[in-house]
């Protein structure tokens, strides 16, 4: 476990923020050596779903820095957030309170790592029409 100092970020945050990311889906995108353009895209599938998300929003006529999501997935990452919020505010609490168990950090840490996963599990999925 890498000891993180206030402000600092260990060296695994700070290598994936300083690597390229994927410009559709924003995951980390693999070192490649050699000669070419770098790599843009994780997969042809986001170099599809970009394209189709510009033509969009050309025939749409918003900008490059606004945003058009679905209103159920608007509300799903507001409910996750919340649930983070909520999992930290008890942990502080819980660091808080005195001498804590061991069995109650322990808790604690899992309450954060539920609240976080799906925040850090979720891709952003381009909207399928309904037949």
């Amino acid at each position: 476990m890498t000891k993180k100092t206030k402000g600092s970020q260990s060296r695994g945050d700070e290598a994936s923020a300083n690597r390229p990311r994927c410009r559709w889906c924003r995951r980390v995108l693999t070192n490649r050596s050699g000669p070419g353009r770098p790599k843009v895209f994780c997969s042809q599938a986001c170099r599809q779903w970009d394209w189709v998300s510009r033509q969009r929003a050309r025939e749409l006529q918003i900008s490059e820095n606004e945003l058009v999501v679905a209103r159920r997935e608007l509300d799903r990452l507001y409910d996750d957030l919340y649930v983070l919020s909520c999992a930290i505010e008890d942990t502080d609490r819980e660091l808080g309170a005195g001498r804590p168990t061991v069995a109650s950090l322990q808790e604690a840490l899992r309450w954060l790592l539920d609240a976080a996963r799906p925040l850090h599990n979720r891709t952003v999925a381009p909207h399928r029409d309904s037949p």
